[in-house]
């Protein structure tokens, strides 16, 4: 804490409004409205309103300090500047400090900051009619969180707005729901109540502070009147709500392209990248920034691929027709993990198990988002995205790639999904049906049973769209990227494309190979059917296309927009191969029947059938 701030400043009775005893106030106010004429304008309640507050964590809530060009046009004893601050306080000294107005007018960093070896960040919020933006706050939080773990010395952060209120409590409000994930907001705001008074005191950042940790505003919660040296101001500006009743709300169609999410900054982005590598055990080669969408790929099913299935033993699944997503768990938030490996934060919660205070850190999980679509229970057609969770690469920091998949995937509904569902049971004040979409576990099914349980009841079931099934080595571990181990067989073959119209008007094919990308001479394209008129617009764009085995060309079926480049010739050699092996359904479905009667299967899936019993009349005894 601050502790050699002038008397008039310490204790919490700094921070109530204060009544100025004047002889003449009309000559008070006339001195006032020169100083906001001046060219050196003066903030609107700058004045009276207190200079900082105590320390929360590493960081010091201030009003703006104004450089000493400002002194001439102030009374001495309200003046405030960088010095003055460095000077008073050295016991406590400034590491860095966080600018969060949205103008450089008050003071020059370089002089003022750097040459005193003080770090310096800006990050512009506007903070009249709008709270700051998400992209904002996750800069704001990275770069706090660097700070403590480089800080060997316990030097301050300082983090001012215009009047170190609103915005600066908005700011270290986020700080804390992410350092003490399990801290309600309830609890945040009032840790910076009691540091800086009266706290946020606009009802439009309180209430959207509650709805993005989708958290229910308790009715207990009131919002704190505006500071005396607020409204004693002219021109104050009003707090605008977030949305207004006269503004019809229009609800977007949901669909597997949309992004989901918020940006981060670029450091964060790069460690966590290097995270997943790890967890992996996979080696970086040349520069960070090459690093690809470390997922694994499953491989097309081909003749070779029934060989596989008879030497080892294998579940499966259905093959959603969503988005791709890996996803990483950490106490500073949850986020999606694209194909292009760009990171995304989305409000999620994951809490540890019941008895542990606290929630999953560093866990990795591989799954696909989907857009289910149903009727409620007014039979009128309802949205909604899930995630289905059907891999994991780590938990709480410690890689769990090299076990089984058997093991992972157990560890998946332990560690994961039950405390989640357990305490929706019995959580009140946060909100998980605000959360951006719900999370689930895939179902996998013995191979015994694939045509009766996944193609007989499983994907007629399905509130969103399947594009086929997947088959899983149930003892094989995570391999990065393609996967030969991990096969797929679709309803319809497809491949990735990249399309370009060539300057004589030639439609031309792409496809990745050795870092760069490769004419497919040979390859046509043909569009069809609506929407497909006009090709030209569509050139640059990923297209995934597939196989018209009678004209012998490429149809293009939708644009790819969650990838960056197109599929790499082992994929296309792959799908070609199981095309022209002419996998049919029926092919498939005979296949296995012989599979499954091999010894190894005959056993497996009986000891595999028993243990699933057991675990459903221990569920109903519980």
């Amino acid at each position: 804490m601050i502790t050699t701030m002038p008397p008039e400043e310490s204790g919490r009775s700094s921070y109530l409004p204060r009544k100025r005893h004047l002889e003449n106030p009309s000559e008070e106010q006339s001195k006032r409205s020169r100083l906001y004429q001046n060219a050196n304008v003066i903030p609107h309640g700058w004045l009276d309103c207190p200079r900082f507050g105590h320390e929360i964590g590493p960081i010091i809530p201030s009003k703006v300090p104004l450089s000493e060009s400002y002194n001439d046009h102030l009374p001495p004893d309200k003046r405030y500047t960088f010095r003055q601050l460095l000077t008073n306080n050295k016991r406590n000294k400034l590491g860095l400090v966080i600018d969060l107005t949205n103008t450089t007018r008050y003071y020059n960093p370089s002089t003022d900051l750097r040459r005193e070896g003080i770090e310096y960040v800006k990050i512009r919020c506007s903070g009249r009619d709008s709270v700051p933006d998400n992209v904002s706050v996750n800069t704001f939080v990275h770069e706090v969180n660097q700070f403590e773990r480089r800080n060997f010395s316990k030097k301050s952060v300082l983090v001012h707005c215009t009047h170190g209120h609103n915005r600066t409590g908005f700011m270290v409000v986020h700080y804390l729901m992410r350092s003490s994930p399990l801290m309600s907001v309830t609890q945040a705001l009032k840790t910076f109540y009691d540091a800086r008074p009266p706290g946020i005191y606009k009802s439009d950042y309180i209430d959207a502070l509650y709805s993005f940790y989708h958290e229910t505003k308790p009715e207990s919660a009131v919002c704190p009147p505006t500071p005396e040296w607020k409204r004693s101001e002219e021109n104050e500006s009003l707090s605008l709500p977030l949305s207004s009743p006269c503004v019809p709300l229009v609800i977007k169609r949901m669909s597997n392209d949309d992004v989901l999410g918020d940006e981060i900054p670029y450091g964060q982005e790069k460690c966590y990248q290097e995270f997943c590598y790890e967890m992996m055990n996979i080696k970086i080669e040349g520069r960070s920034s090459s690093l690809q969408f470390p997922g694994s790929h499953p491989v097309s099913l081909d003749r070779e691929g029934f060989q596989l299935l008879r030497r080892r033993y294998y579940y499966a699944t259905w093959k959603a027709d969503g988005t791709r997503y890996m996803m990483l768990l950490t106490r500073e938030g949850c986020y999606l993990i694209d194909r292009k490996f760009r990171f995304r934060r989305v409000q999620m919660r994951f809490p540890c198990k019941p008895h542990e205070t606290k929630v999953n850190d560093y866990t990795l999980l591989d799954g696909e988002m989907v857009v289910d679509n149903f009727l409620d229970g007014q039979g009128k057609p309802r949205q909604a995205r899930r995630y289905l969770v059907y891999d994991m690469v780590a938990v709480n920091g410690v890689p769990v790639s090299d076990r089984p998949f058997s093991e992972r995937w157990s560890v998946i509904d332990r560690e994961v999904i039950r405390p989640r569902n357990d305490e929706k049971k019995v959580t009140k004040g946060y909100r998980y049906e605000m959360e951006p979409f719900g999370v689930r576990i895939k179902a996998f099914c013995l191979l015994s049973s694939v045509e009766k349980k996944v193609f007989n009841e499983l994907i007629p079931s399905l509130s969103h769209d399947s594009d086929g099934i997947i088959l899983q080595g149930w003892d094989e571990p995570y391999v990065y990227q393609r996967n030969q181990a991990l096969l797929k067989w679709k309803f319809l073959d497809t491949i990735d494309f990249l399309f370009e119209v060539g300057r004589d008007g030639r439609y031309l094919l792409f496809l990745y190979e050795n870092g760069r990308n490769k004419l497919m001479e040979g390859h046509t394209v043909e569009f069809r059917g609506d929407g497909w008129e006009e090709p030209g617009r569509y050139s640059g764009k990923l297209l995934e296309c597939f196989w018209d085995k009678e004209d012998k060309v490429w149809v293009p079926m939708r644009v790819r927009v969650d990838k960056s480049q197109p599929n790499g010739m082992g994929t296309f050699r792959g799908v070609m191969k199981s095309i022209n092996d002419g996998i049919t359904k029926e092919v498939l479905l005979k296949e296995i029947k012989e599979i499954v009667r091999l010894p190894m299967y005959v056993e497996r899936i009986r000891v595999d059938t028993l243990a699933a019993e057991r675990r459903r009349h221990g569920n109903r005894r519980g």
